[in-house]
């Protein structure tokens, strides 16, 4: 006997409509929102202890790092002290992200709603077992 989709019985032909309903939905949901950053030379990143620490204090140890490393590549505290000010850097980049729905109609986020969840529900109705 033939399977459908994912090795059960359910259908071949649901499984595609799902899976093109939720590629279709997912990418209209993420093309209606919009990054804005808040983050420049001397933007708080984060604060330890109520001392706020900015972009301008977190590349000071990269560049000594950095310095450390060129002077001897294994020179594991050069590494380290680059390394996590870099990880602090692209935290504090996250951390100050806007996201906001771009502005569109009831009738297009609900018809993006519906791709997406519809074909979520299309796609995991396919696999399922009989």
């Amino acid at each position: 006997m033939a399977r459908g989709a994912g090795g059960s019985d359910g259908g071949t032909g649901s499984f595609l409509i799902g899976l093109i309903m939720m590629v279709g939905g997912g990418y209209l949901l993420l093309n209606g929102i919009v990054v804005r950053p808040n983050f420049g030379f001397g933007a708080r990143v984060f604060g330890i202890g109520g001392v706020s620490i900015t972009s301008g204090m977190v590349l000071i140890p990269f560049m000594f790092g950095v310095g450390m490393i060129f002077y001897n590549a294994k020179n594991w505290l050069g590494w380290g002290i680059a390394g996590a000010s870099l990880v602090a850097l692209i935290f504090g980049v996250i951390a100050n992200m806007t996201l906001q729905l771009e502005r569109m109609s009831a009738f297009d986020l609900i018809v993006i709603l519906v791709l997406l969840v519809g074909g979520i529900g299309l796609f995991l109705r396919s696999l399922k077992a009989g």
